[in-house]
């Protein structure tokens, strides 16, 4: 499996698949560059030069039968790897469930993955007019609304998500029109940001208050069936 490069593994979780025990696998590199990212490593590809070779991951997995329910690919971003197709057909064959985290920005990729994926968490990083600020590359919004409609028509559990910032919700109406996005989705969960090794630390980030979370939350709630602060 050359065309799939891993980084890391966590071996057991609750709480990334909802209801699921599962493993996470961390996939090498991305095309997003966003100030706030906390798998800094994992973008930065020069900094993680040593890698999990795929088979050591099925190794582990054999193991594991019967007492994980699912694997999650995560990153970086999984879809920039030709390889992940046939690694989740692979880990999919063993039996697991399978969960793929995402950015939004291959819309055609993830219509191939549809058929073998069982959960899909999508970032929604900001309101599309300030989508190449968050990201800190030039974005096509198309490809994020084409990424939304097929998560959201694909029959399969799914949610979204914003780690939320000041910086790219400076009113009432940005939220809105991310709302206006995702609607009427089944699950958009609120993500306080991690600061421990985020991309750009010298990032003026601007956080909103637990109260301004809570209201925030009470906004969204006429755009999905879910929302959380997580």
């Amino acid at each position: 499996m050359n065309n799939i490069r891993i980084g890391a593994m966590q071996k057991f979780s609750l709480v990334d698949y909802p209801d699921k025990t599962c493993a996470i696998i961390f996939t090498i590199g991305c095309n997003f560059r966003c100030p706030f990212c906390h798998n800094r490593e994992l973008v930065l590809e020069k900094e993680f030069p040593n890698e999990i070779p795929f088979e050591d991951i099925i190794d582990f997995l054999n193991t594991r039968k019967g007492l994980l329910d699912a694997v999650e690919f995560t990153g970086g971003e999984p879809l920039i790897h030709k390889g992940l197709i046939d690694a989740i057909k692979r880990i999919k064959d063993m039996g697991f469930l399978v969960k793929l985290d995402t950015n939004g920005s291959f819309p055609k990729r993830l219509i191939d993955l549809l058929p073998f994926v069982d959960y899909i968490a999508m970032d929604i990083k900001a309101p599309l007019e300030k989508y190449s600020e968050a990201t800190g590359v030039k974005i096509e919004s198309d490809t994020i609304k084409e990424s939304i409609q097929i998560i959201k028509a694909s029959e399969k559990d799914y949610e979204f998500r914003t780690t939320v910032f000041k910086n790219y919700f400076k009113t009432i109406d940005d939220f809105v029109s991310v709302g206006n996005l995702i609607n009427r989705a089944k699950a958009y969960y609120i993500q306080r940001p991690h600061f421990d090794k985020v991309l750009n630390p010298n990032y003026p980030f601007e956080t909103f208050t637990d109260k301004e979370l809570q209201d925030i939350q009470a906004l969204m709630k006429q755009f999905a069936d879910t929302v959380e602060i997580r």
